[in-house]
């Protein structure tokens, strides 16, 4: 068991900040939820919220049915990793990872079976007679998970466990993490600012903003279909390029223009935001990933062809970023609710220019300062209403 929902959840500070506002939402039996955004999006409050740490202002949170609310952390039955360690140090491996158990008064001998049982998941075996100051970086961030397990919780709460690890050993406890929650099938909030982490990991993504739930979807739903200029944003590395654009009908055809440049609007991408019918003459967020883009052959017409001049080229070894200066007004995706123009770093009005990013094959990398014809891949363009900020579906 370990079902958990949000229901129409707030959390308000004394001094009148909304940490978390109206979260609705349900973790499934089993699943492996990821909470993901920015700092001060509300997702560690929301995670301590299901373990108790913190009071909730409004709505209720269940778990298998039951609202907790009241309920201490002790009594919610729960077990949380943190992104410290929080590990005794005087203790070995051992005594540590029973620690919860020796509280819960468990029976010694089913205390070493746990332990013992946890530590050969973990691939720990060896290292029980060790002290905190004699393991590495992720062996402490294991046997903190192993302390977690012993306690069989209906729910395991992690909260960024990975963060304070370098980015090789990151990726293995990454593996490791999910291996280990298939094979125990407990259900688990994780909490992450990391989208790489998130779209890894998660059999679904929450994407949080100041508070407010954007979109609720596996990975592969929020990469191809965002919901909000937020997530599509916020999800994608390099992100989504982002440009105000004006939608024209030109002979029964849809273009969009954006600054002197145009893009014709394929079948594909209409079918996937029906409603950029209804937004003819008007304007719209214009949305284009980075790998969609290729440098073009010859035997493209030219209304299908953006050329520009390369400003700078990135080399990535297995791929390469190119980045494009246009003349095209850049939205800013971060607000939340609604767009707005992106505005220059020295802080004036006037909006910033969109650089697009194209990622290409680096065997067909352009020199800086050269004049290049890219074009874009159909069904791939993403529309947003300028106004709210939502997809024009």
């Amino acid at each position: 068991m370990g079902e958990v929902n949000f229901n129409n959840v707030v959390k308000r500070f004394d001094d009148g900040t909304v940490a978390v506002s109206d979260l609705n939402f349900s973790i499934e039996e089993g699943e492996f939820l990821v909470l993901v955004g920015p700092s001060g999006c509300g997702k560690s409050t929301s995670l301590r919220m299901v373990a108790g740490l913190e009071a909730i202002t409004g709505g209720e949170i269940t778990i298998d049915g039951e609202v907790v609310n009241g309920l201490t952390p002790r009594e919610r039955d729960i077990a949380m990793v943190f992104q410290t360690y929080a590990l005794y140090p005087h203790m070995t491996v051992e005594q540590n990872m029973g620690f919860p158990l020796r509280m819960a008064r468990v029976d010694p001998e089913e205390k070493k079976r746990r332990v013992r049982s946890a530590t050969n998941i973990l691939g720990m075996e060896n290292l029980l007679g060790r002290y905190p100051r004699e393991l590495s970086g992720g062996q402490r961030q294991r046997v903190a998970m192993g302390r977690a397990i012993v306690r069989s919780p209906r729910v395991f709460l992690m909260d960024e466990p990975l963060s304070n690890l370098d980015a090789k050993l990151r990726v293995q406890m990454r593996g490791e993490i999910a291996r280990l929650q298939r094979e125990l099938g407990t259900t688990t909030l994780y909490v992450t600012h990391d989208q790489v982490e998130a779209m890894t990991l998660g059999d679904r993504v929450a994407v949080m903003h100041d508070g407010v739930l954007q979109q609720l979807a596996p990975p592969a739903r929020l990469y191809q279909a965002p919901e909000t200029v937020f997530v599509a944003g916020f999800i994608g590395s390099p992100p989504m390029n982002l440009c105000r654009a004006t939608i024209m009908d030109e002979g029964g055809a849809l273009v969009a223009k954006f600054g002197s440049f145009a893009l014709p609007i394929d079948p594909g991408s209409i079918e996937k935001y029906p409603n950029v019918r209804e937004h003819v003459g008007r304007d719209v967020v214009l949305g284009t990933r980075p790998e969609c883009f290729f440098i073009a052959s010859g035997d493209l017409p030219e209304n299908k062809l953006v050329k520009a001049k390369v400003d700078f080229v990135e080399m990535l070894g297995a791929e390469a970023l190119i980045y494009l200066p246009t003349d095209a007004e850049q939205i800013d995706g971060s607000t939340r609710f609604g767009v707005k123009a992106k505005t220059g770093a020295n802080g004036g009005t006037e909006p910033e220019q969109l650089t697009l990013v194209a990622r290409i094959a680096p065997k067909t990398v352009p020199s800086h300062g050269e004049m290049v014809n890219i074009a874009y891949e159909e069904d791939s363009l993403h529309f947003f209403d300028i106004d709210t900020g939502r997809a024009l579906r």
